[in-house]
Order: C-alpha cells, then structure tokens, then sequence
C-alpha cells in the first residue's frame, strides 16, 4: 500500500488535471508514476461516486449529444487477434446541458449501440421525472432508435445535426490529420418540436476541445495515451467532476453545478475528494 500527504495527493492530481502526463507529473511532484496511476484510479471512482449521487433532478431544458475518440494501447487498426477486448479506439459519449454548461451524463467504452442506449438511459435517471427537454446529437445511426425506446414521447424533443464533410484542406504535411471542410450542416427534426434556434452541438463539440487539452491521454499525436481502460475511465470521471464542481466556468462566473442548481458554492479539490 502507498501513504501520500494530503497536499501530496492534491499537487498530483492537480498536474494530471492540467493537461500533464503521468510522467510528468513524475517528474514534477517526486512520486513514482505507479503511485500516480494508483491514484488516479482510486480517486477517479470516488469521482465516479460522487457524479453519481450528486448529479441527480437536472432540469436541463437544452441537452447536447456528442462523442469523443480516444484509444487505449493502439489504435484499432493495429490490433491483433490476440489483443484483450478494451485494447483499441475507445469513445466518450457525452451529454450536456448548453445552458449550464453542466456535464449531466457520460460513458466510455467502444462507438456502439450498446453505449449509445447506456448513455441515453443514464441521462433520463439524471433529468428531473417527467421534465421535457430539447435534444440535439449528431447523425450517429444509434441514437435515433436509442431516443425513442429511451424516452416517452412527451418528454424530448429530438434533432439531429448532421454534418457533411468535404475533401480535407490541401496542405503539405497535414494530409492524414487536417480534418475535412464542412460544406453542408443538415438539421434532422425527429421527436417533438425541437426549437431550430436550439438544434446545435457547438457547446458540447467545445467541451470535448477541453477534454482534449485537460487531460493528457486525449492529445492527439503523443504517446500518453491510455494503456489501460480502467485508467482511462478514471481520469474521465476525475475530469468531469472537476469541471462540474471545482472549475469556475469563464463565462458563467461560476461552476456548472452551480449554474445547474446542485450546489451553492464552489468545490475546494479537497471536497471533492474528501480529504
């Protein structure tokens, strides 16, 4: 077992917080890297813990959809037959309130209809009982049928804004990496009588740019990627129950869960984590 000091605990966890690999952070604080990793996880579930019980009667009038690539190990085009099941790409599929800017929902695991379905039940347990709200998602083929079995249909009004891409921007050196131009933004009504002001996903494609430079293992084109899921997972719940709680929003002045009613202060790292 390891023993850190409380303030031990709170530098570590607030380099990784920054955008800082595991190793830097090594090398930063003085505590073994496996230390690190041990305690991202642990303190990553109690994260998990909290967002769970905290996280609760949301009454989110404008909900964006939206997930995020990743990996763990290597990329699903170098996989081989014999790799464990969690080595591959992995995805965050994200829920937000545009509003409150409060991360209601989240699940990591592969792009697929089963986590699609995880995400959308698990957002109705967060909304208020019997709360209708508008929802937007991008044009994944699962969320459509998830939508429907998940929701009654007083509850939801459902859109999807679909995004079609052109040829990439023709620049030398940037021919793998330079994503496609948008050339025509499709707004699908599905459910409801979703507002056509509202049909966006911007605030939630803007949340995954913080993810990608809050958390190390998201950045594109080094090697702190995650090597395994669990850790993975860890730092996602650490993550966002920092943003919800801890992280005072530059536009709202305060933090999302604040704006979003669950709180009446902001949260010191120190109550977050208990310590």
């Amino acid at each position: 077992m390891y023993t850190l000091a409380r303030e031990k605990k709170l530098a570590v966890l607030a380099a990784l917080l920054e955008g800082n690999s595991v190793r830097s952070t090594e090398r930063m604080t003085g505590v073994h890297r496996d230390t690190v990793c041990r305690l991202l996880v642990e303190t990553g579930e109690h994260c998990a813990g909290v967002l769970d019980a905290r996280v609760r009667d949301v009454r989110a009038r404008y909900v964006q959809a939206d997930e995020i690539w990743c990996f763990v190990g290597k990329k699903d085009r170098h996989r081989r037959p014999d790799d464990p099941p969690e080595v591959g790409d992995q995805w965050v599929f994200v829920a937000m309130d545009e509003e409150t800017k409060l991360v209601a929902s989240f699940v990591v695991g592969k792009r697929n209809q089963a986590n699609t379905l995880a995400l959308l039940s698990d957002l109705r347990e967060r909304l208020r009982r019997g709360w209708r709200f508008q929802l937007t998602t991008d044009g994944f083929r699962y969320y459509e049928g998830g939508v429907q079995d998940t929701f009654d249909f007083n509850e939801v009004d459902y859109a999807q804004l679909i995004k079609v891409y052109g040829k990439a921007p023709d620049k030398p050196g940037n021919e793998r990496y330079s994503p496609g131009e948008v050339i025509e933004v499709i707004s699908r009504v599905l459910d409801g009588n979703p507002d056509p002001a509202r049909i966006c996903t911007s605030h939630v494609e803007r949340q995954n740019l913080t993810m990608r430079m809050q958390m190390r293992r998201f950045t594109r084109l080094t090697n702190g990627f995650s090597k395994k899921l669990r850790n993975l997972k860890a730092a996602v719940a650490l993550h966002f129950a920092w943003y919800n709680f801890v992280r005072v929003h530059s536009s709202l002045r305060i933090t999302p869960a604040m704006a979003a009613g669950l709180t009446d202060h902001v949260w010191s790292m120190g109550e977050l984590l208990g310590i």
